[in-house]
Order: structure tokens, then C-alpha cells, then sequence
């Protein structure tokens, strides 16, 4: 599949339009995961999906031509891909949002909470999936696992400069700031294999939900600049109630641009999985290393 990129895509006035309704539901992410003010998020949601409605005549289907293009499933709608629709795409991330809203994002690792993560945040991807699918019948939302094809040598390389900044930056974030005791303590093999598991999920589903769902779907309407970041606005807010908090959002704001661009150019679910995963594994063994001094003295500086 080849990569998506911005040129040709012409900018409407109608995508400036559409955009308040767009930044209104994407600023429910900050009411509900920094503030903690549920009926507030759901407010910003309602918000939005209102502003989108009575926009709908001006905005349906005059979303950037180049991406809407990209993204549309040639076997929707009996082999003619549905033209986009915002108030279809808004509702669908707001129905995700509103499903990870429904439980406390506090990373814990007793059995009660890793089943309400499963369920809250697997629903969170699965619910809008499954509408855009068989209720909207637009295909809006997929998973290209292999994407564009072989991975670059400028990819590869990327990895390595991820496990490189990751060791240099992380720990000095995580101890420093304190935010590692956001994480229960793990100083047992089965809580140390649970943190793992967790961690190690949770950035698998960040990747589902905020670039192949969110941002896939602002990307039908918006330039890539715009779309990348308002979806950086709803990473950037789950990651705070999550434990990346103190100055977090100095690494989690350009980590969830770069994911959204990465994705863009590569169209490849597998690569910015594994930049996830391999960044996700060295916030693993600081957390480790954070609480339990001595361990893993030799592998960080700090």
C-alpha cells in the first residue's frame, strides 16, 4: 500500500469549519484524563457531535480529497467507497472515548484491573470498528499490519535511535520527577510479569485507538498537520492520567506527533507498534529499576 502524503490535498474552507466540531470532541480527551471531570468531557463530546450535525450540509464528504482517497475501502458500500462523513467519523471517536471514560486510567495490576482495562480499552477499538463496518458501512477504520512493504534502512535505524533516547531520557523523566510511583511497586517475579504484560498492551491499544482509529479518521477530513495534532491532544491527555505527568508532556507530545507521522509515511501498524514497543520496554525496566534500587544499577545512568 503506498504511503499517504499531502500532496494535491487541497484545503477547503469547509475543513476550517469542520475543524471547531473536531477540536471541540478532541478537547474532551484533557476535560476527562487531566482534569478528571467526567460530566465536563461528556459535555465537550455532546458539544461536538452537535456542532457537527448542524455543520453536516457544509462539511459531509468535503474532506481532503487526496486522503479521504487513501483511506476508503474500495468493497464499502458495494464497490464504491462512501464519501467521508465528519459526523460519522467525530461519533466514532467519540464513542471510544467515551467507553475509556467509564473507567480510572490509574495503572494498577491486581486481576480486577487488568479486566477493566481489557474491556474498556478493547471496546474502545472495537466498538467504533465494528460501527463503521456494519452500521455506517464506510470501512473507515483498518489495521494495515505490513503496510508500504520492507522496512527502510532509515527504519531501522529509527529503531535503534529510539532504544538509545529511550535509555538516555527515560529514567532521568521517571526518577527525577518522581512520576515512577504513578506505577505500583513490582518487586515480586508474578507483579514484575503483570507490569510487562501491561505496559506492553497498553502501548499495543495506543496505537489501535489514537493513530489507526483517531487519527486515521481526522485524516479523512484535515491536512495531516491538523489531524496529527488533534490527535495528539487525546494521546497526550490518556497518557497524563495514565502516569506521564510532572513535565511527561515534554516527551509525549512530540512521541505522539512522530507516531501519527510515522504511521502516514509507512501506513505500517507493525512499525509503529514496534517503536512503541521497544520505548514501552525501557520504561518497563526503569519502573523496575525505580523501584527497586540496586537491581538494574548498571544499566541506566541514572
Amino acid at each position: 500500500m503506498p504511503a499517504l502524503t499531502d500532496k494535491n490535498a487541497p484545503v477547503r474552507p469547509t475543513v476550517w469549519i469542520g475543524l471547531l466540531p473536531a477540536l471541540v470532541i478532541c478537547l474532551a480527551a484533557p476535560a476527562l484524563f487531566v482534569l478528571q471531570i467526567a460530566w465536563l468531557g461528556w459535555a465537550f463530546l455532546a458539544l461536538g457531535m452537535l456542532l457537527a450535525w448542524l455543520l453536516r450540509g457544509r462539511l459531509d464528504g468535503r474532506g481532503s480529497a487526496e486522503a479521504s482517497d487513501s483511506l476508503s475501502d474500495p468493497h464499502a458500500a458495494g464497490g464504491v467507497a462512501r464519501p467521508p462523513s465528519l459526523v460519522r467519523d467525530l461519533s466514532l471517536i467519540a464513542i471510544g472515548m467515551l467507553i475509556v471514560s467509564v473507567i480510572p486510567l490509574k495503572a494498577e495490576l491486581d486481576n480486577w484491573a487488568m479486566v477493566r482495562f481489557t474491556l474498556a480499552l478493547g471496546g474502545a477499538v472495537l466498538v467504533p470498528y465494528l460501527i463503521s463496518r456494519y452500521v455506517y458501512r464506510d470501512y473507515a477504520i483498518r489495521f494495515p499490519w505490513r503496510g508500504g512493504g520492507k522496512w527502510t534502512t532509515f527504519q531501522w535505524t529509527w529503531l535503534v535511535v529510539v532504544l538509545a533516547l529511550g535509555w538516555l531520557i527515560l529514567p532521568f523523566y521517571f526518577i527525577t520527577s518522581g512520576v515512577y510511583t504513578n506505577w505500583p511497586v513490582v518487586n515480586t517475579p508474578e507483579l514484575i510479569a503483570r507490569l510487562f504484560a501491561g505496559v506492553g498492551a497498553v502501548g499495543i491499544w495506543d496505537e489501535l485507538f489514537f493513530i489507526c482509529t483517531v487519527f486515521v479518521l481526522l485524516r479523512r477530513h484535515f491536512p495531516m498537520w491538523v489531524a496529527n495534532g488533534l490527535q495528539a491532544i487525546v494521546f497526550v491527555s490518556f497518557l497524563w492520567e495514565l502516569g506521564y505527568q510532572a513535565w511527561g508532556p515534554f516527551l509525549t507530545i512530540p512521541f505522539a506527533l512522530l507516531q501519527g507521522f510515522i504511521f502516514l509515511k509507512t501506513r505500517s501498524l507493525a512499525y509503529v507498534v514496534t517503536v512503541h514497543l521497544l520505548f514501552d520496554a525501557v520504561v518497563f525496566l526503569v519502573l523496575v529499576h525505580a523501584h527497586n534500587p540496586g537491581v538494574l544499577d548498571g544499566l541506566f545512568l541514572v
